[in-house]
């Protein structure tokens, strides 16, 4: 009989999409303390593309991209207590190596995936529903009433962002790219929406706050759209900084944040967040209760076949997706 054979995309040197090589892989069997999981989807970030260009350098090269998918257990290793072969799970943790069909994975970074959530779901939503569920509970807890700025409302993250900030009674002002992405974002639960292409951030957040400012904003672009965000702040605001997708991270005087206007900027990291949490299984079960019953939408702005992970990546990079993109590995 003979071994299906195993396959992955990987990266040879730092580059464009174009540096991405889909290769044959040889698996081992799981070691100790580590669970295999055959994939069934591969989740799709901006990381990824930071780690493709040599922004964030992987650990060696060649190496594969990714760091979350969902699949099943196919095997465990020696001590592994929390999983069995069967056990639907995902994963948005290190080390880097996703984007592949199979893959040996350590256990303290793995959840299990009920029922009422699919694959593609999972590997959709779970990086970006971990990092919803830091900002909302650990980074910047809202309170009602407040009033706060979501940029990029209508993307894979900001989509889970602005509904789950729903929940709490706050006022959202959605950020997006162009006229076709603003009904998308009133939808998910904005209550107003700026449309970057016809009216610059810090003239449409004074409009409709009639110059007050806001509470918070949630920015992953960095450079200009930082400090614009700084500006629109009310005081003791709060900016939370999600990424560099557009510049490096700037560098902030702190005389620019108080006293007179008492700011506080955040850049968390939500790997930290899941190598720190004493239960990561149940910040987990609270992401997926809520797309189980529907309290959450996750929208899958794109499929492709593993093998078509330069498309994904020039899709992303494009900034025309709306929601989440996955890869999907071939059955074997």
């Amino acid at each position: 009989m003979n071994t299906p054979t195993e396959y992955g995309v990987h990266i040879h040197a730092h580059g464009g999409p174009q540096a991405m090589q889909y290769e044959p892989i040889q698996v081992p069997p799981p070691g100790p303390r580590e669970v295999q999981i055959r994939q069934h989807a591969v989740g799709v970030n901006y990381l990824d593309i930071y780690h493709r260009r040599g922004v964030f350098p992987i650990p060696s090269l060649p190496g594969a991209l990714g760091v979350e998918a969902a699949g099943e257990v196919v095997a465990v290793g020696r001590d592994v207590q929390r999983f069995k072969p069967g056990d639907r799970v995902a994963y948005a943790c290190p080390p880097v190596g996703s984007y592949v069909s199979l893959r040996n994975l350590p256990d303290h970074g793995i959840v299990k995936v009920p029922s009422g959530v699919s694959d593609e779901q999972a590997a959709a939503a779970t990086l970006q529903g971990i990092t919803a569920h830091m900002l909302l509970h650990r980074v910047a807890p809202l309170r009602k009433g407040q009033t706060i700025v979501i940029h990029a409302a209508a993307g894979g993250l900001g989509s889970l962002l602005t509904q789950w900030a729903r929940r709490f009674g706050v006022r959202i002002i959605g950020v997006v790219g162009s006229e076709a992405k603003a009904g998308l974002a009133a939808s998910l639960g904005c209550d107003d929406v700026i449309v970057e292409s016809s009216e610059p951030l810090v003239q449409g957040v004074r409009r409709l706050t009639d110059g007050e400012g806001v509470d918070v904003v949630f920015e992953g672009l960095s450079g200009r759209v930082f400090h614009e965000s700084l500006t629109v702040l009310k005081p003791f605001g709060h900016l939370v900084n999600l990424g560099q997708a557009a510049e490096g991270l700037p560098a902030v005087a702190l005389s620019d944040l108080g006293p007179a206007r008492s700011l506080t900027v955040s850049v968390p990291g939500v790997f930290a967040y899941v190598r720190t949490h004493p239960d990561l299984q149940s910040v987990a079960d609270d992401l997926y209760g809520l797309i189980a019953s529907g309290g959450l939408r996750v929208g899958i702005g794109g499929r492709f076949a593993l093998k078509d992970a330069r498309d994904a990546h020039r899709a992303l990079e494009s900034r025309g997706t709306t929601g989440s993109l996955v890869l999907l590995p071939e059955r074997t």
